[in-house]
């Protein structure tokens, strides 16, 4: 068999098994984010299930100025389950069968993807299975959209040397900032948008002046107002950006970086100026620098919603890693 004969009969062969390789791998997920695709009959999204349902996914959002849904919701009969439907990242599927059950298929149809199946005997025993199972799904999908975010940061990410540096702390933050004020344990960063700008903000303070006292909401206060009185001024003489009076921040103990922190969503202003946003702040407890690592972040865009914006801030802030066991 000559050479020529045989690549002729070769080539078939390897563009087969290049177009079955190609089938075989998990179709990419689309979607924006935080929007979850309902599978469900209409008979049912317009009673009780459906307004279950709307309730628990469709809530206001804490720490926003104005209401906006915990996540964009787009129902669909069953019968459009096996079209584009299943490419979408976060699904839920309800139906009536002959047993009550709950399950969670992760890349069912794409990657990543979570498909929640939610099946009852009666319309009784479907809210109670949403019920008992809600908060497990809302922090599925937040963890899912979080490393989604994250990954697509990492397609173009700033030099982490100045970070690292001046903090000791490692940190994916998206190329599309730029350093407003490098400080000697203080670095803020902004992002320009059409509507307005996003912020990042990462610095420290001594460990004791925020822990070890009674009152920490208000102890982190004062800190961050503090902050904008020395680095984050209106155009106008007097304008510092400060807490908003008129909200009182949540409050949560969490783990970030491996270490306790308390996380803080509240809304922002600028001192006798108009301006004002959302802000997540977290404060690391690093007992072995002797120090609270500061992440913060705070957008301003009076005409577009911030729900996604500050998913977007919190997900790079989740990406940091403390990078040294003691700093210099």
């Amino acid at each position: 068999m000559n050479k020529t004969f045989f690549l002729i009969l070769l080539i078939p062969v390897l563009l087969f098994s290049c177009k079955k390789q190609s089938e075989d791998l998990p179709r990419k997920t689309t979607g924006k984010v935080n929007s979850i695709s309902v599978i469900i009959e209409d008979q049912l999204w317009n009673g009780e299930i459906g307004d279950s349902i709307r309730n628990k996914f469709a809530s206001p959002v804490i720490g926003l100025p104005q209401e906006e849904p915990l996540f964009t919701i787009n129902q669909y009969p069953v019968k459009l389950m096996e079209g584009f439907m299943t490419d979408n990242r976060n699904i839920i599927v309800v139906k009536k069968a002959e047993k009550n059950e709950f399950a969670i298929k992760n890349d069912q149809y794409a990657f990543p993807q979570n498909v929640f199946h939610i099946t009852g005997k009666t319309a009784a025993d479907i809210l109670t299975i949403l019920e008992n199972n809600t908060p497990q799904i809302i922090k599925t999908i937040r963890k899912t959209e979080i490393d989604e975010i994250q990954r697509l940061n990492k397609k173009s990410l700033l030099d982490p040397k100045n970070v690292n540096s001046k903090l000791g702390v490692s940190i994916d933050i998206p190329s599309s900032y730029e350093y407003m004020v490098q400080d000697d344990k203080f670095i803020w960063l902004k992002k320009e948008i059409v509507s307005g700008n996003t912020s990042l903000l990462i610095y420290q303070v001594p460990i004791n002046s925020i822990k070890n006292k009674d009152n920490l909401v208000s102890n982190i206060i004062k800190m961050r107002d503090s902050i904008g009185v020395k680095y984050i001024h209106g155009k106008e003489a007097g304008t510092d950006m400060i807490t908003e009076e008129a909200y009182s921040p949540y409050f949560f103990k969490i783990k970030l970086a491996g270490k306790l922190a308390y996380e803080m969503k509240g809304t922002w202003e600028l001192k006798n100026d108009f301006m004002s946003g959302p802000f997540i702040n977290y404060s690391i407890v690093d007992e072995k620098n002797d120090r609270m690592l500061i992440l913060e972040g705070f957008c301003y865009s009076p005409s577009k919603e911030k729900r996604d914006m500050m998913l977007e801030l919190e997900a790079i802030i989740k990406s940091v890693v403390i990078a040294s066991d003691r700093l210099n």
